[in-house]
């Protein structure tokens, strides 16, 4: 069992945010995320928030140890060459420990307010769908290359699109629960890998859960989880981590 933490960039301070994620990565989580959205998701609308890749270059310099990430990074807010490109920046800057996490997209204040197009969810996944061959493209012309493997993590549980294109792209997969949902759409998953001629074993399973599910993360283990990420929002509480760490000592 792998044990990480998305720290959520709303109603905080930057100071908050660095010494959430530094305490995090002392306590000695696997995986450290923050998300990609430009308003808050709750709470007072126009509240305190801050952009997730600005954010994530300082937590690449900041951590020592575990891995670090966008859950998700929307594919639609980004050119897709350009975001390899950050991708592979931010690898560097975390001596090799990056995640290039992606989804669809699907927050319409973030479109709407910046000024993208926001469409229907079937447009939104045709152009996931049409950038990750660009961004695979692309990370292989960079010079240099990813100093790490910058595992791809696609988000999202869509059966006909989404869950293809994990089996055809990805080495990661995040979902929500409950376990029994994630239990069905990890099937899901399995079969577009055996028609599709991968190895399920190839793609690492992650789920994202509130603080107050830790200690039903048997149930997630049991659905086909492998690594539970779970959700903080300021004040920055860690004590669910410390909980799933003792817990994931013992399953060494």
């Amino acid at each position: 069992m792998k044990v990480g933490v998305q720290i959520h960039p709303q109603h905080t301070s930057v100071d908050e945010l660095r010494a959430a994620w530094k305490n995090a990565d002392a306590l000695g989580v696997d995986s450290i995320w923050t998300w990609d959205h430009f308003f808050p998701l709750w709470g007072p609308p126009d509240g305190a928030h801050f952009e997730g890749w600005t954010l994530l270059s300082a937590m690449a310099v900041d951590t020592k140890h575990a891995t670090v990430g966008i859950l998700v990074s929307s594919n639609s807010y980004r050119n897709p060459d350009l975001l390899a490109d950050m991708a592979r920046t931010v690898d560097h800057l975390s001596g090799g420990r990056a995640v290039l996490g992606m989804g669809a997209g699907w927050f319409e204040r973030d479109y709407a307010e910046y000024g993208f197009e926001f469409g229907t969810s079937k447009e939104r996944l045709k152009r996931l769908r049409d950038a990750l061959p660009r961004i695979r493209s692309r990370l292989q012309k960079l010079e240099p290359s990813p100093l790490g493997d910058l595992p791809l993590l696609i988000g999202g549980g869509g059966e006909r699109v989404t869950l293809r294109l994990v089996a055809e792209y990805a080495q990661m997969w995040n979902f929500f629960g409950p376990p029994d949902n994630y239990h069905r759409k990890a099937q899901v998953l399995d079969r577009w890998c055996e028609r599709l001629g991968r190895d399920p074993g190839s793609i690492e399973r992650t789920v994202l859960i509130d603080a107050d599910e830790v200690n039903d993360h048997k149930a997630y283990l049991e659905a086909g989880a492998e690594h539970l990420i779970v959700k903080i929002g300021h004040p920055y509480d860690l004590e669910p981590l410390r909980i799933l760490l003792e817990q994931r000592e013992l399953t060494r």
